[in-house]
């Protein structure tokens, strides 16, 4: 059985086909870079990493900075309410972020979606309404 920090240095060196990644591992990486790196550093690497991969399979325009850095946002702020969590602990208290779909709490479809936010970074749109 690997361990969480294995799958955050299989990611790193993408060694993950990007076919077999799937949302619950975003999170999990996510974590774990939060855990190896401050956020820039964490933000950064797995933003690069998860463009890579998008590139390396023919869809760079799969590549959002927006849903990367409001996830990533998103995770550590989350991380800073539990600072002692492991992993595990981690997702049992926070379950809804194992939702593809929890950055809809704060961003509408068509500004998340949009060819913008996939260039840039953007500001949340809809408030703090229930996903």
């Amino acid at each position: 059985m690997k361990t969480h920090a294995s799958l955050r240095l299989r990611f790193e060196n993408l060694e993950i086909p990007a076919p077999d990644f799937h949302h619950e591992d975003h999170v999990k990486v996510a974590f774990e870079m939060l855990e190896a790196y401050d956020f820039l550093e964490a933000s950064t690497r797995y933003a690069t990493t998860i463009r890579t991969m998008a590139c390396r399979v023919g869809v760079p325009e799969k590549f959002n900075v927006t849903i990367t850095l409001a996830f990533m946002s998103l995770v550590a702020e989350r991380k800073s309410l539990c600072p002692a969590a492991d992993l595990d602990t981690f997702l049992a208290k926070n379950n809804d972020l194992l939702d593809k779909h929890v950055l809809r709490r704060w961003y509408s479809d068509e500004r998340l979606t949009s060819a913008k936010a996939r260039g840039l970074f953007l500001l949340p749109d809809a408030g703090n309404r229930a996903a």
